[in-house]
């Protein structure tokens, strides 16, 4: 593995950099609160002159051919500026899906629009998880993620005799759902007997709304982060893909590796931002006629944000290169972003809990974004059960056994790994080869 970059990847940070150095955090205006959440003309000009959303798409649909390195650079860098775009939810969730599923005549009609920018898309998941849709955070056999089976989530079925589909439910907490042209919308088909799990797509982009459409923008702990509430009340729909054989669930989990690089480098990027204004922060205030920075303690506090952030910044290039630890990278990037954003505000002293100061902004794309595909915890546990780590004994239920949410137990209050073993099983689960705990 080469880990130096190439001259095209700084190319792109160096452009972009450029680019939104002047709609950095507290320079955004009004760009949230906008009809779209965004600033639609900085957001033409990243599509035109950079090809922003469709760097990682193939050169035969009007896409860069890039891979997750380049995204990931693009994705640092807009973190930094704490960018409101439709960026992640257009070309990190919804593209790669339609690239995967989609048939020949769907990719040719709606990739190259989405790679220049004119079209932007969402990902509809009933069910209130994102990251468990995505295979980051729980397990997507069964569909019991996208909101059952048998009733709750989304229900699709057949128009009639022209292949079309009608769709009813609806999906809560939908990423840039207000605004998106194209709706790729997670819907249960087949009913009770053959139940599973389809994408649909719900042009939204006419002049006028899909009949049944209903979409309310929610307010929302970041409002770079714009969430909207998706009803579908008999909405006409296309199935994405040639049949309902599709594989949807090994497209989801593709795409929730992409998203988990995409999101751990974006992190990065905006935990590096805010460490590195409060260095400069630090080293304006005075305290007792000395710059606050000079004080050995804050030295020191400072110096450990540091090498969190580099340690984040890495997990996440080594993620692009091997998109499996994609979990765990993001996993560290979340954990940064929220450790170093806290210690911003209280650096930042009183200023720091103002809506003037820009560390109130970083500290709010902490915790959307672990809200949007963590949190943390479960993140890594994910990861560990895949891996093997504590064997499979030591974390599976009974059967039909919901585990402590199923039970109405608060979490950390249900069955722990090691009881109902024997003295000898519990005197190695969750141990490592050291005997030490592995994650």
């Amino acid at each position: 593995m080469d880990a130096a970059f190439t001259a095209e990847q700084d190319e792109i940070r160096r452009t972009l950099r450029e680019l939104l150095a002047a709609h950095g955090p507290g320079r955004t205006g009004d760009a949230p609160a906008t009809p779209d959440g965004y600033d639609t003309a900085l957001w033409r000009r990243l599509s035109r002159d950079l090809g922003l959303p469709g760097l990682a798409l193939p050169k035969e649909y009007g896409g860069g051919g890039h891979g997750p390195s380049e995204l990931a650079v693009a994705l640092e860098e807009t973190g930094r500026a704490l960018l409101p775009s439709p960026l992640l939810a257009t070309a990190v969730l919804a593209a790669p899906l339609i690239l995967a599923l989609g048939t020949g005549e769907q990719r040719a009609a709606l990739l190259p629009s989405l790679a220049a920018g004119g079209l932007t898309a969402a990902l509809a998941v009933p069910g209130g998880s994102l990251s468990t849709a995505l295979g980051l955070t729980g397990d997507l056999t069964g569909g019991a993620w996208a909101g059952g089976g048998r009733a709750g989530g989304v229900q699709a079925r057949p128009a009639g005799g022209d292949g079309g589909w009608r769709l009813y439910g609806e999906a809560a907490q939908v990423l840039d759902g207000h605004s998106a042209g194209l709706l790729l919308v997670a819907a249960h088909a087949g009913g009770f007997p053959r139940s599973r799990t389809l994408l649909f797509l719900v042009r939204a982009d006419g002049p006028q709304p899909p009949a049944g459409l209903v979409r309310t923008r929610q307010t929302s702990l970041d409002g770079t982060r714009p969430l909207a509430r998706i009803q579908l009340r008999d909405t006409e729909a296309e199935l994405l893909g040639a049949d309902d054989t599709v594989d949807v669930t090994a497209a989801l989990a593709a795409a929730g590796r992409t998203a988990a690089v995409a999101l751990a480098a974006e992190a990065a990027g905006a935990a590096a931002s805010a460490l590195e204004r409060t260095v400069d922060y630090v080293g304006e205030r005075e305290k007792s006629g000395r710059a606050v920075g000079s004080f050995q303690a804050v030295k020191l506090r400072l110096a450990d944000l540091y090498v969190r952030v580099r340690s984040a910044r890495s997990a996440a290039y080594y993620a692009a290169w091997d998109p499996e630890s994609g979990g765990l990278a993001l996993a560290q990037a979340l954990e940064t972003l929220r450790i170093t954003t806290a210690e911003a505000v209280q650096l930042h002293g009183g200023m720091g809990y103002t809506w003037e100061d820009e560390a109130q902004l970083f500290f709010k794309r902490a915790a959307s974004d672990e809200l949007l595909l963590g949190p943390v915890h479960r993140l890594r546990d994910h990861a560990a059960q895949r891996a093997g780590l504590f064997g499979q004994e030591a974390h599976e239920d009974p059967p039909g056994d919901d585990g402590p949410a199923g039970r109405g137990e608060p979490e950390g209050r249900g069955r722990t790994a090691g009881q109902g073993k024997t003295a000898g099983q519990r005197k190695t689960a969750g141990r490592g080869p050291a005997g030490q705990v592995a994650v």
